[in-house]
């Protein structure tokens, strides 16, 4: 399933700053029955942004107009848990590109790379920048170089680097998940069979 391809992505954050979200936090078990990707973004957060009789709750970050953007900014360790992929289908799903911690889980960063969600881990100290940077105008916008694998934060223009493999990197900028990597080199597959022998 091909998804948006990702180069520079400049825009506004959604502060989440909490430690070790884990991924029932992000997706709740009871929604996992769906095989498909799509409609996971409703249920985001669901048990922190709604209250057991679906209203919402005022006072989380995702209910607040204050905030807004394609880039999900959060605590220490985000998406622990379980190996669940759903929890990058929803993250994605609700619209975010682009997801920055100072610490990711293994699994949870595969997951949100191969579904077109980006994942930058920095530092703590360029962490809490951001954080700060946000509560103080809620405009700030931060932006993500892909090609440079390099965020920066434009208000100030501090920039720290970012690592990501680089079958990855270039699956994200083409907009391939693994399958449309393997359509895509299709003929090449098929001439090294033609001309390897048995």
């Amino acid at each position: 399933m091909a998804y948006d391809k990702f180069n520079i992505l400049t825009s506004t954050a959604v502060p989440l700053p909490i430690e070790n979200v884990d991924t029932d936090q992000i997706i709740p078990a009871r929604f996992l029955k769906a095989t498909e990707r799509k409609g996971f973004g409703d249920n985001l957060f669901r048990d922190w942004r709604y209250n057991q009789d679906n209203t919402p709750k005022k006072d989380f970050v995702l209910n607040d107009p204050t905030y807004s953007g394609k880039i999900l900014v959060g605590g220490k360790n985000f998406g622990s848990g379980s190996s669940r992929e759903h929890a990058a289908w929803a993250v994605y799903d609700y619209g975010f590109r682009c997801v920055v911690s100072s610490f990711f889980a293994d699994i949870f960063r595969g997951n949100c790379l191969n579904i077109g969600v980006l994942p930058v881990q920095i530092s703590a100290d360029f962490l809490q920048k951001i954080f700060d940077a946000i509560e103080a105008d809620p405009n700030t916008e931060l932006e993500i170089s892909l090609p440079e694998e390099k965020i920066t934060l434009l208000a100030t223009g501090e920039s720290e680097s970012f690592e990501i493999n680089e079958y990855k990197k270039n699956n994200m900028l083409n907009g391939f998940d693994d399958i449309d990597y393997l359509l895509n080199i299709k003929k090449d597959i098929q001439t090294f069979a033609e001309n390897t022998p048995l």
